[in-house]
């Protein structure tokens, strides 16, 4: 596809005034809330369930997770600043902010690496208890999901290296970057309700 037509698409408004691109990731992102509160309400509902520990006063470390969130949510700073650069014409500042938040995103997901492999350590599985079931099928598909966005900004980042990210191209950015942002929200509910709302040990 040329660029002429990547632009056309860009401007293609639907009725609502709307590009048509940005409603489908609007939507996209109304069934994610429809599928992550899905899984939130069954953590809630199996929590304090365990018949065999670990249990989650014994694993969770707020402290560690809390560096980790402050990390993902200066990514979504960085987002903002990228798609400002975009639209301002400044390639060098898109770039620099592109690779940050894509960066920021790599921390996060090294910091829930370094978790999976101290929960395993001390014998937390998928099928040791409650816990570990709903811990690791909800996190680990938030982690799949910022797999899933660094990729994209990666993408971003090497097309504005090619010079193919400019300011009319700035929809694309605002695009991935509803999806991160959503994907920041989305860890700041996981980290009030899975750290901070379970009286657990530091």
């Amino acid at each position: 596809m040329s660029q002429g037509d990547t632009a056309a698409l860009e401007h293609h408004y639907t009725t609502t005034g709307q590009p048509s691109r940005k409603m489908l990731m609007w939507a996209f992102i109304g069934s994610e809330c429809m599928f992550f509160g899905s899984l939130i309400t069954t953590y809630l509902v199996y929590h304090g369930r365990n018949l065999q520990g670990p249990y989650p006063a014994d694993l969770l470390s707020v402290p560690f997770i809390s560096v980790t969130t402050f990390v993902l949510l200066m990514s979504s700073l960085m987002m903002v600043l990228a798609l400002s650069a975009v639209q301002r014409g400044q390639k060098k500042w898109a770039r620099v902010f592109l690779f940050l938040t894509a960066f920021l995103g790599m921390i996060f997901l090294g910091g829930q690496v370094i978790e999976f492999t101290h929960f395993a350590e001390n014998g937390l599985s998928l099928s040791r208890n409650l816990f570990g079931s709903t811990f690791f099928v909800l996190t680990g598909f938030h982690g799949a999901h910022v797999t899933v966005g660094v990729i994209w900004l990666l993408t971003l980042w090497v097309q504005s290296l090619r010079g193919k990210l400019g300011p009319e191209h700035s929809l694309s950015v605002e695009i991935a970057g509803l999806y991160w942002h959503f994907v920041d929200v989305v860890w700041v509910v996981l980290f009030t309700v899975i750290y901070l709302m379970q009286g657990v040990k530091t």
